[in-house]
């Protein structure tokens, strides 16, 4: 059995992955690019087995989300001046679609997706342990840190305070001699 090389780069596909409304999705348009088909003919075969393709699998994007996707990413600047809505699809919805096209290099595209998105999945679950394990560290040494920032925090707060002058300062002296001088004219004239 020989072993045939990846129909699409993994990566290729991790830069296609969106989180749009708290999922994971890939629009119509990088779909229709990872199958090599037309945007078109992937939404005509979506909307002839609409029944297949409730909302937990696919949805249309608001037109805010629409300008929020031009606004910050340059790949979608061709969807600036189109009328329509693209569709995204979730991983129930990518797999789905599988039944929908139905030529070689669709299953093996498909393939490919669900294998990224399963990885996704594993890289997300090891990060959410590491993230309780740091929250659990935070618990039990939240005292000592606290402590630790308290002090840091009186440094800060001393040295935003203003420092008495050291020196030779000739306006500020000056001034100084001013008010002594001042003070002794009107206790000179007490004295009178």
């Amino acid at each position: 059995m020989k072993k045939t090389a990846a129909i699409v780069p993994v990566e290729r596909i991790w830069r296609r992955i969106l989180f749009i409304r708290n999922q994971k999705v890939i629009l119509d348009r990088d779909l229709a690019i990872l199958y090599d088909v037309e945007t078109k003919a992937l939404n005509q075969a979506v909307k002839r087995n609409i029944k297949r393709f409730p909302a937990d699998f696919m949805f249309q994007l608001t037109k805010a989300e629409k300008k929020q996707l031009v606004t910050n990413c340059d790949r979608f600047e061709p969807l600036k001046h189109s009328t329509s809505m693209p569709h995204a699809f979730t991983e129930q919805g990518i797999a789905m679609l599988s039944s929908v096209l139905n030529s070689e290099r669709a299953i093996n595209v498909n393939i490919a997706i669900m294998r990224t998105f399963v990885k996704l999945r594993e890289i997300l679950g090891s990060n959410e342990l590491l993230r309780r394990k740091i929250e659990s560290m935070e618990r039990k040494y939240d005292e000592k840190f606290e402590q630790v920032f308290a002090v840091l925090k009186n440094m800060l707060t001393e040295e935003s305070r203003p420092k008495k002058q050291i020196g030779f300062h000739t306006e500020a002296r000056g001034q100084k001699e001013q008010a002594k001088n001042k003070k002794r004219k009107t206790r000179a004239y007490h004295k009178l």
